[in-house]
């Protein structure tokens, strides 16, 4: 084991984020500064305060109601990613926080006790959101995880770890969008080090980033185990030394400190055993000959680098001591209970050597705010096989659901796939499945995504949507958008809905995002001035009912 004194290295304190509990959650979304150098101010985004946001801990099974107020200068929003609510909660893209706005949502906390995450969802300004600052932390908690012997006091034994890497500008600003993130940073602390007990501690991992992936392990090739992937507790622990991690991806590890009190240790990116194509790696292509507009050069391509210290001192009070043996019962779903199979393929939306710097599509399409990729029956139990047909990884994500990794390739996931999760690293030429089940939540306004979680893809147009819905009768959304216009959109006021060719128009129905019904016309003439200008100043949806079924539009009131 290759051991480092406390001394070598002057490094700065890791920032820890405060904690929010309880049934009332206020957050404030603020520009601000923040010192990433001593002395120097950079030009950040936060929630309630200048950078990143303070960790919420909710207990599955609470009822929580969390107020959102956007105090930026730029419409965004916020996405509770991992956790199973409705989309009218989600907080997608299309649940827009006007500037100056505030947002409601409330639900009950469904989700197993893992570490999930909230950030910024607004379509193209996502990365910068992101980047910029604004992410925090969920800790969910329940009573399987809270019978077993766990260190679980925050800050304590207990720590939460936002992975990032940024580029700054000679001005010490942050570049979005960017490839030449060369600056390592956890919790917005560079060259970051922690005090940590000589007990047996707690790390959830959060690689934050835009588009690097990490290949996290600790110095010496120190064995430490997974307990949590990014739903929930595994069914044992899983002794490794490396973990992979794309962004948005989370997992939980205990570190057994107790004999090394007064020594240090490194948590560390092992990038040289990428293979090429993955972000992070030497190459970011299949090919050296594809390159990637600022990658390189770029020391943390290929090479291994430090993540952080942590210096070891003195146990605390109530130390944990032992590693358990087993964790929760697991229960994959099995795939002879599928009753439907999706098939989604990632391509450049440009082949050939400069295929890196463009952007990339599902299924041959780029995202279309109005176009629903997917109806899917409420109870679903779905197969989807993702197979990524360009020359880079991409991590997947999709909102709403946990699924089960069924194989990569064919093959058994390995056993830090094999329990809950919400995002995974698709290699290319690579076909991965998974399975999920659509329980719970239906709208027939309001979608959920899937997306790459490489910001800059996602931004450019690597994402679609899916809605849930009891029958799928009666909406066809697809043919009836092209058959029904509605103008001018933006509005001020005035609108015009006309049928094209032989469509009976009956009425029309106005919701706010979170479907609340606003404003109706029950009987609606083709082409006829539609007054809406006593409603407030911000996105609605507009459902238009006819002979054919239900057409729903987004209207933006100016």
């Amino acid at each position: 084991m290759i051991l480092v004194s406390s001394q070598i290295l002057a490094q700065n304190p890791l920032l820890i984020p405060d904690t929010l509990s309880g049934s009332n959650i206020n957050l404030t979304l603020q520009p601000g500064t923040y010192q990433f150098y001593n002395g120097i101010n950079t030009g950040t985004m936060g929630a309630n305060g200048n950078i990143l946001g303070p960790t919420l801990l909710l207990n599955q099974g609470d009822f929580v109601n969390i107020t959102v107020d956007n105090q930026l200068s730029d419409t965004t929003t916020i996405h509770w990613h991992g956790l199973h609510v409705s989309p009218e909660n989600d907080g997608g893209p299309h649940t827009y926080i006007l500037a100056g706005d505030t947002w409601n949502p409330s639900f009950t906390v469904m989700d197993k006790a893992a570490t999930y995450w909230y950030h910024p969802h607004l379509h193209r300004k996502t990365n910068e959101h992101v980047s910029k600052g604004i992410a925090g932390m969920i800790i969910v908690r329940d009573n399987e995880e809270a019978a077993l012997t766990l260190p679980r006091s925050y800050g304590v034994d207990d720590f939460p770890l936002v992975i990032q890497t940024k580029d700054f500008d000679a001005n010490n600003e942050i570049v979005v969008p960017t490839n030449s993130d060369d600056v390592v940073m956890v919790n917005a602390t560079i060259d970051a080090t922690l005090d940590v007990p000589a007990q047996i501690v707690r790390l959830r991992l959060l690689n934050g980033s835009s588009m690097r992936v990490f290949n996290i392990g600790l110095s010496g090739n120190q064995t430490f185990y997974q307990i949590a992937s990014d739903g929930g507790l595994l069914s044992s622990p899983n002794a490794i030394t490396r973990i992979q991690l794309t962004p948005g991806e989370r997992a939980e590890i205990l570190v057994d400190l107790s004999s090394m009190n007064g020594q240090s240790i490194h948590l560390m990116s092992y990038a040289s055993e990428f293979q090429n194509g993955i972000y992070g790696a030497l190459n970011p292509g299949t090919n050296a000959f594809m390159t990637l507009d600022g990658y390189n050069p770029n020391p943390l391509n290929g090479k291994d680098f430090n993540i952080m210290r942590f210096n070891v001192v003195a146990p605390n009070g109530n130390p944990i001591m032992t590693i358990p043996t087993s964790l929760v019962e697991v229960n994959p779903i099995p795939e002879s209970n599928a009753n439907t199979t999706r098939n989604l393929t990632m391509t450049p939306a440009t082949m050939g050597p400069n295929q890196l710097n463009g952007n990339f599509l599902i299924n041959n399409v780029s995202f279309d705010m109005d176009f629903m990729n997917y109806t899917i029956p409420l109870g679903n139990i779905e197969v989807w096989s993702i197979f990524n047909q360009s020359a880079i990884a991409h991590p997947f994500h999709i909102h709403d659901v946990q699924f089960f990794v069924l194989d990569r390739n064919g093959n058994p996931p390995p056993a830090s796939e094999q329990g809950r999760k919400d995002v995974i690293l698709v290699k290319p030429q690579e076909t991965v499945r998974f399975i999920a089940k659509f329980e719970d939540f239906t709208s027939e306004t309001v979608p959920y995504m899937y997306h790459c979680h490489m910001l800059v893809h996602e931004d450019g147009g690597m994402m679609g949507q899916f809605i849930v819905i009891d029958k799928i009768t009666g909406i066809n959304d697809t043919y009836l958008n092209k058959e029904i216009s509605m103008y001018p959109n933006p509005t001020t006021g005035i609108i015009h809905i006309t049928a094209l060719k032989n469509l009976e128009l009956k009425k029309i129905e106005i919701t706010d995002l979170l479907g609340r019904s606003v404003m109706m016309v029950d009987h609606l003439i083709s082409g006829k001035a539609i007054d809406l200008r006593h409603l407030p100043k911000r996105i609605h949806l507009v459902k238009i009912f006819s002979d054919h079924g239900v057409s729903i539009k987004k209207i933006m009131i100016e």
